[in-house]
């Protein structure tokens, strides 16, 4: 199998209620996301890059970028981001605190289904700072 991996990024905003560090405040990251998809070693190209980019782009972060992302379970993160929908600026709502792990799992099954077969995505890397990552494979 050949997997090819594209990169893109977004800026955003979260809070991680419950957490015990600094990160249970308000705190924002230049998000990086590599989309890695495998295919089939017959074929010359498992997924043309730029179509890659172009799907990564609106599925993550046409949604995401400079928005307020926010757990709906989260009765505190809740009211942050009415103050901020209120104001005019932008959230996301997820049913799910906002760590990396979680969201390298959300964009897989949101791109997931958007890849042609035979290509699949192989795995999802959200890293949140230059040197902290989290991957999530199917």
């Amino acid at each position: 199998m050949t997997t090819v991996t594209k990169t893109v990024k977004f800026d955003a905003a979260h809070i991680l209620t419950n957490h015990q560090g600094l990160c249970k405040n308000l705190h924002g990251h230049t998000y990086r996301v590599d989309v890695s998809v495998v295919g089939d070693e017959s074929r010359d190209m498992v997924i043309d890059f730029k179509e890659l980019k172009n799907l990564a782009t609106e599925v993550i972060c046409e949604k995401f970028d400079h928005a307020f992302i926010y757990n709906t379970a989260s009765a505190g993160e809740c009211e942050i981001a009415a103050v901020v929908e209120k104001n005019g600026m932008r959230t996301v709502a997820i049913p799910f605190r906002s760590t990396a792990e979680n969201l390298a799992k959300y964009f897989h099954e949101l791109l997931a289904p958007r890849i042609a077969a035979p290509s699949q995505i192989a795995s999802v890397r959200v890293w949140e700072t230059a040197d902290s990552c989290a991957e999530y494979r199917a």
